[in-house]
């Protein structure tokens, strides 16, 4: 065999090879995608939400399954609230007159629960409406369900009195009719607009 014709042979199996390797890494590299490509996606709303078991008025024991089948709100705060409670369960009570025959529930939970027995919560939100539940439970109870929003709250210091604030985050939940997380709902718009919104998870 020839020198040139040598040459010639080990050229061609140099070809090859790389084809060989570029044809493998093209299929490698398929495969990946179509693997991530099938996983389903981290939903990071299932993040915010989750089971809970809180008490009402009576003595009553109330769980995330008891406002499954219906959209409903969460939000949270505590009986001695100055100003931003009220005012936001205000705004959702504007939000729910303008859908009279909507089967949704507010859920009032406390984040002061050292204060706010389910009785004082009960009584509170009947001030703005049928459909409002007021929630309370022991520290441990309430710590729970906040960790599950991500909702934070803190005791301040304890003045002369005894009285003391809770600073808490303001958000109000919305949850669908299968207790999963949606949005933080807009109040600082008109009421019929938000009624609106709430009305499309019916």
């Amino acid at each position: 065999m020839s020198a040139d014709k040598r040459k010639g042979d080990a050229g061609g199996g140099g070809l090859s090879s790389r084809r060989l390797v570029i044809a493998v890494a093209i299929v490698v590299l398929v495969a990946a995608g179509a693997f991530l490509a099938a996983r389903p996606a981290r939903n990071p709303t299932a993040l915010i939400g989750g089971p809970f078991s809180l008490q009402t008025a009576g003595g009553k024991t109330l769980t995330d399954a008891d406002f499954k089948g219906h959209p409903f709100l969460v939000y949270f705060g505590y009986t001695h609230c100055p100003d931003v409670c009220p005012t936001t369960l205000a705004d959702i009570a504007d939000a729910l007159r303008k859908i009279p025959d909507a089967p949704i529930r507010a859920l009032f939970i406390t984040v002061d629960p050292e204060r706010d027995s389910p009785a004082s919560m009960a009584d509170y939100v009947s001030s703005f409406g049928q459909r409002f539940v007021g929630l309370s439970g022991s520290p441990e109870a309430i710590g729970a369900v906040e960790k599950a929003f991500r909702v934070y709250a803190h005791k301040g210091p304890t003045q002369s009195d005894g009285g003391y604030s809770m600073d808490h985050s303001s958000v109000v939940y919305l949850m669908d009719k299968n207790g999963d997380f949606v949005e933080t709902l807009d109040l600082q718009r008109p009421a019929g607009d938000t009624a609106k919104e709430l009305s499309a998870y019916l």
